[in-house]
């Protein structure tokens, strides 16, 4: 199973269900309440419509992948032919809906994909881009794009984005990225542990990886998520990182291809 190198192994379903669909239900609450879905958004091209529209497609091909896993070679297919274009035509078609029904479609979907992921078996692996995954490692990919999504409209509207310590799927995420970022880089993933200590939204710690590592990234857990999602340039944010191939890390972090 290639899950992308992430190990989110340590990941508790029953915890992390939970806050998926509270992110999501913070996200609807927002949007719900706005009636110009047309605003641009920092995503070039995108409204809030596509933001939600992107949403609402990803977890259509979830629940493609988990029902009919078969069928998911057709979804391969359709982006195969899209390429990268694929993401922004998905977005657009959405978009183009009335705004009552595409956040219908997006709040049942989201609904589905909750239930279809706490029913599948643990270990059960199901295909996705370029993967096979797992529901462990799925649900908190859910959660980060909602976050990150979210982020985006959060900031069109020029409303604070409530840090919670929901932040600590996205940030497990992004340490274990680790891999994935070098490999994005095409470059070679270092040899040497890394020491990841984060400020948590209410002042405690949240750490990964040996204390003695010389390779060493801190700061507050909401830029370090910030920063692995690209929404945020290095620049912006309050990391520090201790070690040539921390600093180089942090130049290159992401958490998707």
């Amino acid at each position: 199973m290639l899950d992308y190198g992430l190990d989110m192994s340590g990941v508790r379903r029953d915890l992390a269900l939970p806050a998926l669909v509270a992110e999501g239900d913070e996200l609807e609450a927002l949007v719900a309440a706005q009636s110009d879905w047309t605003l641009p958004t920092p995503a070039a091209g995108w409204t809030i419509a596509h933001q939600i529209a992107h949403l609402a497609a990803a977890d259509a091909n979830v629940l493609i992948a988990i029902r009919t896993p078969a069928a998911f070679e057709d979804v391969l297919k359709k982006v195969a032919a899209e390429g990268d274009r694929s993401a922004d035509l998905d977005a657009a078609a959405g978009a183009a809906e009335p705004r009552s029904e595409l956040l219908e479609r997006w709040r049942t979907g989201r609904a589905e994909v909750a239930v279809a992921l706490a029913d599948i078996p643990l270990r059960q692996g199901f295909p996705w881009f370029g993967s096979e995954l797992t529901a462990t490692l799925m649900v908190p990919l859910r959660l980060m794009e909602t976050w990150a999504h979210g982020q985006d409209i959060f900031e069109t509207l020029g409303v604070r984005h409530p840090a919670t310590d929901r932040l600590e799927y996205v940030a497990a995420l992004g340490v274990a990225g680790l891999g994935l970022s070098f490999y994005a880089a095409q470059l070679p993933t270092p040899a040497e542990p890394f020491r990841v200590e984060l400020k948590a939204p209410h002042g405690h710690t949240w750490a990964w990886g040996p204390e003695d590592a010389t390779q060493r990234i801190y700061g507050s857990a909401l830029d370090f998520c910030l920063r692995v999602t690209h929404r945020a340039s290095r620049a912006e944010t309050d990391l520090t990182a201790v070690g040539p191939d921390a600093d180089k890390w942090l130049d290159i972090a992401r958490v998707f291809l």
